[in-house]
């Protein structure tokens, strides 16, 4: 035990005789009041609010100096949090959204998931661990953290891309591993004599359990639910569920399966009932209550002095997880035919792994398979993974151009778009950036006037019909010069940036400026909160289509309830000065944007 130990067993409760009824209450007091100060710092400083739980649970556990909870008690609440996590799993867990993603989503996950398990074991037992500890190594490598990866990608305005789509249906299928991997914990312990009858008495437990909860379930537990609803009662409600997610998992953990694994499996009974959303909406405080005492408990186990010591271990664990699982997901998306683009920021945002890792790691530990430092060694590899992941991405578009220069790529995406005679040389034109509903729309809308214009997309079929339309495009990403040079902005006259991630707008921004200096650019922002950074970037003009969207809606029920309609647009006005920063003269000229450089308005022959 360190320093820090043994001065907080010196001060712990010292004197405090009078507190000890109410202790478990301090200990809470303690885990709850440091998670909110550390959390609120993590997203301060735009780390996930985890990462500050788990700082909290270090603070206040024994391996530091200072305040010290009573960690088996707050191990205690945090099994429940790992209970309510994986219900919580089970009940939002969609068949028909998997079923949705399963051409691209269950191929890269059934490519990837196997083979960063074996990443995971091979450098598990390059330092020495044991075959099953490397086994639960790779078995946490081999899971991302949804939460952070949504984070990030909310973060960077990029939650309406094609990257997005990929990255929640390959998180799920990962999810859903987990499932698998906390079935063959039992077998782990198994002497190599015994290991074929123990897996196969635990695959087959497993089967039987899922099919008892299943069948039982589904006939019981809507009728109980009903019965309940029936009532009123919201409180009645909320206790019959977390009474299901219990007593499912402690009836699973007594068949000799986790108590994790039980949990899940009564929310996948919960999510085929007609109450699965209201379970959600009802549940959502309590399990995020106990899933941060979860995080905290996670944090009082780390050892600072075990990561300092282990350093050069630490450095490879975490290299290893975030190149590896990078080439994996990366390489697994481009075999199932996804582009060189998408695929590659795919691969960022899901090198790194989280809290189903950590649930893993902690049975693993609950069932002497891992001991406390490796499970320390795992935690610090998942937190580093987290921590660089935002900051991998800023080299995205140079890691994107290695992608599309690597020779199967190259190839293959040349293939996708062949090259046409139908291209016509443009003058005065205005260079689509993304061809989706906004992009199309406004395509569209020049179509008519007869005004020229030329696309910019990622999507190779999107190119195609293009293409086949007789409309000049360019496939590929935006932001590098050959791509806008193939669309022809040197002489275009407007460049309209539709495309939903403000990071990759600014991108486009930037090297649309350095080659041509004098062209109009405006811009899409998919919030408030980037337009500033949109502006500055080089866009004459800003619009963010979600609020014009919200304005046209309040205009029309204005209307409609009888408020005048000056009245109604006078109102709008002085939103959009508020939200885009303008002055009034702004508003008035461009009222359907926020214009940073308002030009001569010029009209196209």
């Amino acid at each position: 035990m360190s320093d820090g130990t043994s001065i907080k067993s010196a001060f712990h409760w010292e004197g405090a005789g009078r507190l000890e009824d109410i202790r478990l209450a301090v200990d809470l007091l303690l885990a709850l009041g440091t998670a909110v100060v550390c959390g609120a710092l993590a997203q301060r400083i735009g780390l996930p609010v985890l990462i500050g739980y788990i700082a909290a649970g270090l603070i206040i556990g024994p391996n530091t100096p200072g305040f010290v909870a009573d960690r088996h008690q707050v191990e205690l609440l945090a099994n429940v949090g790992v209970a309510f996590l994986m219900f919580s799993l089970g009940v939002e867990f969609s068949l028909g959204d998997l079923l949705r993603v399963r051409r691209i989503a269950l191929i890269c996950a059934g490519i990837q998931l196997p083979l960063t398990v074996g990443l995971g074991m091979l450098v598990g037992r390059a330092v020495g661990w044991e075959w099953n500890a490397a086994f639960i190594l790779g078995g946490a490598f081999a899971i991302s953290s949804s939460i952070v990866a949504i984070k990030v990608l909310i973060g960077r305005g990029e939650m309406q891309t094609q990257q997005a789509a990929l990255t929640i249906g390959i998180s799920v299928v990962q999810d859903l591993s987990l499932v698998v991997l906390l079935a063959l914990v039992p077998t782990l312990t198994a002497g190599s004599e015994s290991l074929a009858p123990t897996l196969a008495r635990s695959l087959i437990t497993a089967a039987i359990a899922l099919t008892a909860v299943i069948v039982i379930g589904t006939r019981v537990v809507p009728w109980i639910l009903g019965r309940v609803v029936s009532t009123g009662s919201k409180e009645l409600f909320l206790l019959t569920v977390v009474v299901i997610a219990l007593g499912t998992a402690a009836a699973a953990h007594a068949a000799g399966l986790s108590f994790a694994l039980g949990a899940f499996l009564a929310g996948i009974v919960v999510s085929e009932s007609d109450y699965d959303v209201q379970v959600s909406a009802q549940f959502a405080p309590l399990r995020d209550l106990f899933a941060t005492l979860f995080f905290i408990a996670v944090g009082m186990l780390l050892e600072p002095q075990i990561i300092f010591d282990n350093l050069e271990i630490v450095l490879l664990l975490v290299g290893a997880l975030i190149i590896g699982k990078m080439i994996l997901i990366g390489g697994a998306l481009l075999a199932t035919g996804v582009d060189h683009w998408t695929s590659t920021r795919t691969a960022i945002v899901l090198a790194q792994m989280g809290e189903f890792s950590f649930v893993l790691a902690g049975v693993a530990l609950a069932e002497d398979i891992i001991d406390n430092d490796q499970y320390g060694l795992i935690l610090t590899a998942a937190l580093g993974s987290i921590i660089a992941m935002p900051l991998i991405l800023i080299g995205a578009p140079t890691m994107t151009r290695v992608a599309q220069h690597l020779p199967f790529v190259a190839s293959r995406e040349e293939r996708w778009v062949p090259g046409t005679d139908n291209h016509r040389l443009l003058s005065g034109h205005v260079l689509i950036c993304g061809y989706g509903r906004i992009g199309s729309e406004l395509a569209r809308s020049l179509r008519a006037r007869g005004i020229d214009y030329s696309v910019v997309d990622i999507n190779p079929a999107t190119i195609r019909q293009l293409r086949k339309d007789g409309v000049t495009s360019a496939f590929g990403d935006a932001a590098q010069e050959e791509v806008l040079e193939a669309a022809g902005l040197h002489h275009a006259q407007t460049l309209a940036i539709t495309v939903p991630g403000s990071v990759e707008t600014r991108e486009i921004l930037h090297t649309a400026r350095r080659l041509n200096s004098d062209i109009t650019i405006i811009a899409r922002a998919t919030a408030a909160d980037q337009v500033d950074s949109i502006a500055s970037s080089g866009a004459n003009e800003v619009v963010q289509p979600e609020f014009e969207a919200a304005m046209e809606f309040m205009r029309t029920v204005l209307v409609w309830h009888g408020v005048n309609m000056e009245s109604a647009i006078s109102e709008i006005r002085d939103r959009r000065i508020a939200v885009y920063g303008l002055d009034s003269e702004e508003a008035r000229v461009a009222p359907s944007g926020g214009s940073r450089v308002q030009p001569e308005p010029t009209i196209a022959d």
